[in-house]
């Protein structure tokens, strides 16, 4: 399949690699052991939201903007929040009165719950600590920074393209992602900054994002005619990316990890990116395709929302059960709230963020968009 004949609204593999980096977290979170897998870092999972959350964004704005000379950023403000936030607070308010019953453990902190609920956990939790936030909720970290790349990055884009050609524009997000490395070296070599700064600040962390931006303007798999060959693609490039991914599971150096390992992974994402989009149907990526792992994908993001309050609670209630039944249970249990979040809460949020923008070409656009 060639990347000029991939219809926009129709992205192979993407609703697939959102279910494997769920996976990727909820194993880490449940000590869950499969082989080889369970060897990946649980925070991988997150790095290839944030690759994939860059990729999507970029392209639907880079839709509208050719689709009709503009970009709506009121339009894009309210997509965001009709998608994130109602499920968002419906999940925080289920584990805060979890919380509070003692049903989950712990003892609510009115500051973190506050952080949580405008949206600056990550640095609260780099402050002052995960005590007091609702059981289950320390991952919603990783959505504070994306809720700061999304009041952001439309603004910034809406400005490259006044000035700079696409390829330029990559560029200079490119060059940002160095400067974020740069910033994260200084503040482990330099200044000694404990892990979780480095981990969780939006500033720190942005460049993952921002490589998915990159390859969404520079040669988008989707919009863009193909570049290079299938089989430099299937047999250098994306086995280089893979071999490289390893370097960056296997090197555990504290140094390593928190400086030169995001840098390292988001280029290594970028042709495992390309492959899955390009070539839906070779056998590493068939499986990405399924209806079944699609739909996991489809509520992947409540699914993370949810799954490690349920991790929590049978921990708790049930400490001499082993990890294993644990982990089954806990993911039962966490699909069938994120099957019923979607229907009554997600598809509601998404027809009326197609009423809201009637007209825009992005109003079009699959929930592979969102």
């Amino acid at each position: 399949m060639r990347a000029d004949q991939i219809a926009p609204e129709r992205i192979p593999s993407l609703d697939g690699l959102r279910t494997v980096s769920f996976l990727i977290v909820f194993i880490a979170h449940s000590n869950f052991y499969i082989p080889f897998v369970s060897g990946i870092p649980g925070g991988f999972g997150v790095t290839v939201f944030f690759y994939l959350s860059g990729f999507l964004i970029t392209t639907l704005l880079r839709t509208e903007l050719e689709s009709t000379g503009t970009i709506s950023v009121r339009n894009f403000y309210m997509r965001r929040a009709l998608r994130i936030l109602p499920p968002f607070y419906l999940v925080l308010l289920l584990a805060t009165m979890l919380t509070l019953l003692q049903v989950l453990p712990g003892r609510l902190n009115p500051g973190a719950l506050l952080a949580q609920s405008l949206h600056f956990s990550n640095y609260w939790f780099i402050w002052w600590g995960t005590a007091g936030a609702p059981a289950g909720t320390v991952p919603y970290w990783s959505l504070a920074v994306e809720e700061h790349f999304y009041l952001a990055f439309p603004l910034l884009y809406i400005a490259l393209n006044q000035w700079q050609s696409r390829r330029a524009q990559a560029s200079t997000l490119w060059a940002l992602c160095a400067v974020v490395l740069t910033w994260r070296c200084i503040l482990v070599l330099g200044f000694g900054a404990i892990d979780d700064r480095t981990y969780m600040g939006s500033d720190t962390r942005v460049d993952s994002i921002l490589f998915g931006c990159a390859l969404a303007l520079a040669m988008n798999p989707v919009l863009d005619p193909q570049w290079g060959s299938d089989r430099l693609w299937k047999w250098v490039l994306f086995p280089a990316g893979l071999a490289l991914l390893m370097v960056t599971f296997l090197y555990r150096a504290p140094w390593f990890r928190e400086t030169l390992r995001y840098s390292l992974q988001g280029i290594a994402l970028t042709p495992v990116f390309v492959s899955a989009i390009r070539f839906p149907r070779w056998a590493p990526f068939r499986i990405l395709n399924a209806r079944s792992v699609a739909f996991v994908g489809v509520l992947s993001y409540t699914l993370y929302l949810v799954h490690e309050i349920v991790v929590i609670a049978p921990y708790y209630w049930l400490p001499s059960v082993r990890s294993t039944p644990i982990a089954i249970l806990a993911f039962a249990i966490s699909f069938a709230v994120a099957v019923i979040v979607h229907r009554l809460v997600e598809m509601p949020s998404a027809r009326l963020r197609k009423r809201l923008t009637r007209g825009a070409p992005v109003a079009r656009l699959s929930p592979a968009l969102r």
